[in-house]
């Protein structure tokens, strides 16, 4: 029973608290993180009441799967962008953009925490910095995606946009293990090249092709159904399954794999989409179903955010760097790349911008940077800081960016009008 009513709670707490936070212009990702942090351990959870509020980050984490779900929608929507009659304009372009912004970043936090190591070496190591420097690649694709959709932005800035944020998972994947590997050099001594460089390529593949093999198969058994509603639940089934097949872990002889759930589910959505002649109506269709879903994923996402990362000043500071010279490398990275493929100026000005949203993928490599032993805590708390900025702000200014280059644009007056006559006759019907 508890459970179940924490979850009705979050889901109408942070759909209610929509309304009056309309009026300042946050998008309602925004909002719904901000509902997760009132109702979370630190605000509402303080009472002890369980059902009321999330008491503790256990409570939180006990609802995982439903995150882990929620994930694997976001990405079988994302991949639904990979149409290849839309790739043949902006393909190169999202490949150029989507390796290059994940590479700067990469570089300019990595120059900047190594300088810091020389400064304060006893607080921050460089195997630390290398990390951090990694995991500055990843891009959240949640929140992108769920402003996208909230405010239905259309354009040329829209249209590189998902794809790069789709292909980041996999660039940031292989920069985060040949970093890590370096930095647990560095820490232990010991040297395994061949791990390094192979282990990230075969979670890559498998990934892909676990995907690709399941969205065959769901194309070819949809096409047994007439009624839209079972293909939609066969839709539903097939992504809970996939989630599912994407925590198998194993060997191939030395190397140890495992599957990129975002990958998979992305691969997923790909061939659906392309191989499908109804999938678009199909994606319609399942948005509707999954948006209390997604709203629960943010919400959760909020409850989970660390505040206590704010009473180390140490945290504070590097992480304070950190988000400065993330932010830096993907704007330039994206501005840069974006000139040298050909984008137009508005989508070289403001595509960096819509990048800095950082949470799931960050999270896990920071949960991976505890195999370095202690030194991981620190890793793992600037990461927790940086999340906790990057998700209040950055929807926020991605919904900025893409109304500044008029892929967003206002509701008419008309429609307002229409609506707010309705509401008025109803309100006077009820009063009679």
């Amino acid at each position: 029973m508890t459970t179940l009513l924490s979850i009705s709670i979050a889901v109408m707490a942070g759909i209610i608290l929509t309304r009056p936070f309309k009026r300042f212009g946050f998008p309602d990702v925004t909002i719904f993180l901000v509902t997760g942090i009132l109702i979370g351990p630190y605000c509402l959870g303080r009472l002890g009441i369980e059902g009321l509020g999330f008491v503790d980050m256990e409570s939180v984490a006990s609802l995982a799967l439903l995150s882990d779900v929620a994930l694997g929608f976001i990405a079988f929507s994302i991949g639904s962008e990979f149409r290849l009659s839309e790739l043949r304009h902006t393909g190169r372009q999202a490949l150029i953009v989507g390796v290059f912004q994940a590479f700067v970043a990469t570089v300019m936090v990595d120059i900047a925490l190594l300088g810091l190591h020389l400064l304060i070496p006893d607080k921050l190591t460089a195997a630390q910095a290398i990390i951090l420097g990694a995991i500055a690649s990843a891009t959240a694709p949640a929140a992108t995606l769920m402003v996208v959709r909230q405010y239905k932005a259309s354009g040329p800035l829209t249209d590189i946009l998902l794809p790069v944020v789709a292909l980041d998972d996999a660039v940031g994947l292989i920069i985060f293990s040949v970093s890590f590997g370096i930095a647990k050099n560095l820490v232990t001594g010991q040297s395994d090249l061949l791990s390094i460089f192979v282990t990230p390529l075969l979670e890559i593949f498998f990934s892909l092709l676990l995907g690709a093999v399941l969205g065959v198969v769901l194309t070819q058994v949809e096409k047994i159904f007439h009624s839209n509603t079972n293909r939609l639940s066969l839709v539903i089934a097939f992504i809970l399954c996939t989630v599912a097949l994407s925590m198998i872990e194993f060997h191939i002889g030395p190397f140890h794999v495992v599957f990129s759930p975002l990958l998979v589910c992305m691969m997923l959505g790909t061939i659906f989409c392309n191989l499908c002649p109804l999938s678009e109506e199909m994606m319609d269709m399942s948005e509707r179903w999954t948006a209390p879903l997604l709203a629960l994923f943010f919400v959760l996402s909020g409850a989970e955010l660390e505040l206590g990362v704010f009473s180390d000043i140490i945290i504070i500071g590097i992480g304070v760097v950190y988000i400065i010279f993330r932010s830096a490398g993907k704007y330039l990275g994206a501005f840069f790349s974006g000139k040298a493929s050909g984008c137009t100026p508005p989508v070289c000005k403001y595509l960096g911008i819509t990048l800095l949203p950082q949470a799931g993928v960050a999270l896990g490599m920071s949960i991976t940077a505890k195999q370095i032993g202690e030194q991981g805590d620190l890793i793992r708390n600037i990461v927790l800081f940086s999340v906790l900025i990057y998700e209040l702000v950055g929807p926020t200014l991605t919904k900025w960016a893409l109304t500044k280059v008029g892929e967003i644009t206002p509701m008419p007056d008309h429609i307002k009008n229409r609506r707010a006559n309705k509401i008025a006759a109803v309100g006077g019907d009820v009063k009679k």
